[in-house]
């Protein structure tokens, strides 16, 4: 039977999908088949860490639109040691990119980073030195337990064997085509004939499966500085790119300690700057602590006034002070402190909307991927990752299945802002993989794609489960809203009447089918259980293990006399 939620106020929400539970681990993650990828590598003996590089690897192939090994992320582990650290993966500027490198279209809103000819979205000049495969190597040799060959094989055998496309993806591929078929390498792979590829036919991936391979073979380097490398490189260069073989070579993953937070009693982790998602996320939750958002109901227009205004504030504040932090001075410890968010609390208005500036003195496209992997013996990963918009800049490298991003479109493509393009430059990003501790003690882990929604998503998720009890599966699957200044987006289960009444306030209203995409995650329970579930707005998909080895010194014998007779 499907879960259902009734809140105080008595806002009913019936689950779409089902949680699963496990005692020996949870794989969540936006496609069936990775995630069966992560249960083979639990079910054979490896850690979180092993499981989640296998279902990173493998979703490249099961969702080419969403992620890739030219992409570029944030990992997220917390080990059961204790250690807690991300490894920041996220893409950088080319070293011959430049501040005016683009020209904006003028008249145009400054977050739609709108450009002549849209070369900061489409085509060569939208990539950026990806940074994605340096990333999972790292935690695998640093954390996981298996080599690099055993957990690619399955991602192998999905891209030679093939798949059956869902129509999620067959969607995907239908609302890029026009720029898809321009493609001498996707074109023909993902629309045949000019069709998009139906839901039940098998994709297979040849060329994709080959470098695979030689990753397996060669590891990273054959990315950065080696074979793969050199083609992309000649492939860009052809189209006018300026990304360089030594650029690729040069790519280092950053080892970078997570913001902490806390609310109500709680600790919140979350990654720190290049990505914005744990500073903003500390920041919102210090600002609603000062509130009780339990007793104001979950979807009543008190209470998603509150979450608009306070995301107004987070994203007013992050547009001057929250990019890569070899460029910019981040203020983290007073974004995050209790003292700056009691200062704007006092600003809010809870009769109407307001405009919000970033502090004075403080002086992103939405296809991404997240998994959430946890083991028996405490080990958790959360990890976000992307090639940016749908396909990426929808391009691929002839000859080698990838795909290539366009996260230069992070960029402000206006010079001298705090996020405007520099050599060398991580791009900002929204990601907002987190963990949440209680009493020292993993009680959830949680993320999603959705590019500039993913942070204030995530938020939402965590409201749901720590103010207003939610069970999991209720907790992701509630309706959403977003804003950063402009209209407030509502999905379409937030009620008309609370909608009106957001309006009266000075709220923009508008209607969306969704806000941010999938969300997955895992709860925790003091006697080691622990709950997976994924949301309606992905083909999120979780397994949850059970069971486990023979007790010591059992076997089966038909001799009665014998030891071990059972």
């Amino acid at each position: 039977m499907p879960q259902e939620f009734v809140g105080r106020n008595g806002f009913a929400l019936a689950c779409e999908k089902q949680p699963a539970h496990g005692a020996r681990g949870v794989v969540c993650s936006n496609h069936p088949m990775a995630t069966a990828a992560g249960v083979e590598v639990l079910l054979g003996g490896g850690n979180a860490v092993d499981a989640a590089i296998a279902t990173l690897f493998a979703l490249p192939v099961v969702t080419p639109m969403m992620v890739g090994l030219t992409g570029g992320g944030v990992c997220h582990l917390r080990m059961a040691s204790g250690a807690h650290v991300v490894l920041d993966g996220l893409s950088a500027a080319p070293a011959a990119a430049k501040a005016d490198m683009y020209r904006p279209i003028p008249g145009s809103p400054p977050e739609d980073r709108l450009t002549e000819g849209r070369r900061n979205a489409l085509g060569a000049l939208a990539v950026a030195v990806p940074a994605a495969l340096p990333a999972w190597a790292q935690a695998l040799s640093a954390y996981g337990t298996w080599s690099l060959a055993d957990v690619m094989e399955p991602a192998i055998r999905l891209a030679a064997r093939g798949f059956l496309v869902t129509p999620y993806l067959s969607d995907c591929i239908g609302d890029s085509a026009e720029d898809l078929l321009r493609d001498p390498e996707l074109g023909p792979l993902l629309l045949p004939e000019g069709t998009p590829l139906r839901p039940g036919a098998r994709l297979v991936q040849g060329a994709c499966a080959e470098s695979l391979r030689l990753i397996a073979r060669e590891g990273p380097a054959a990315l950065h500085g080696g074979a793969l490398g050199a083609r992309m490189v000649e492939a860009l260069a052809r189209q006018g790119g300026i990304m360089t073989l030594e650029d690729l070579a040069g790519v280092r993953t950053r080892e970078r300690t997570p913001i902490r937070g806390t609310y109500r009693g709680l600790e919140v982790f979350g990654p720190p700057p290049p990505a914005s998602g744990g500073v903003h996320i500390a920041q919102i939750l210090n600002i609603l602590e000062g509130f009780d958002i339990a007793a104001l109901g979950f979807g009543t227009a008190d209470g998603l006034h509150l979450v608009a205004e306070a995301l107004k504030i987070a994203f007013a504040d992050r547009a001057i002070a929250t990019a890569d932090p070899d460029f910019v001075r981040v203020p983290i410890a007073r974004l995050t402190s209790k003292e700056y968010a009691a200062e704007r609390r006092t600003m809010l208005d809870m009769a109407r909307a307001r405009s919000w500036e970033g502090d004075p003195a403080l002086g992103e496209a939405n296809c991404t991927t997240h998994v959430t992997v946890a083991d028996a013996e405490g080990n958790i990963v959360a990890s976000t990752q992307t090639i940016n918009a749908l396909f990426g800049a929808r391009i691929a490298v002839p000859g080698t299945g990838l795909v290539c991003n366009n996260y230069m479109h992070n960029f402000d493509p206006r010079p001298g802002l705090a996020l405007s393009v520099a050599p060398g430059k991580r791009v900002y990003s929204s990601m907002a993989p987190m963990i949440v501790l209680c009493e020292g003690a993993p009680r959830f882990a949680l993320g999603l794609p959705g590019g500039l929604r993913i942070f204030p998503s995530a938020l939402q998720a965590l409201l749901n489960l720590i103010d207003h009890a939610m069970p999991l599966q209720a907790a992701l699957e509630a309706p959403r809203i977003w804003t950063m200044g402009n209209a407030l987006e509502l999905e379409p289960a937030i009620p008309q009447a609370v909608a009106e009444a957001l309006a009266a306030r000075g709220h923009p209203v508008k209607r969306v089918p969704t806000v941010a995409g999938g969300i997955n995650g895992i709860s925790f329970e003091p006697d080691g259980s622990m709950t997976g579930a994924a949301c309606w707005r992905a083909d999120g998909s979780v397994a949850g293990i059970g069971g486990g080895l023979a007790r010591p010194g059992v076997r089966f014998t038909t001799e009665p006399n014998q030891k071990g007779f059972t």
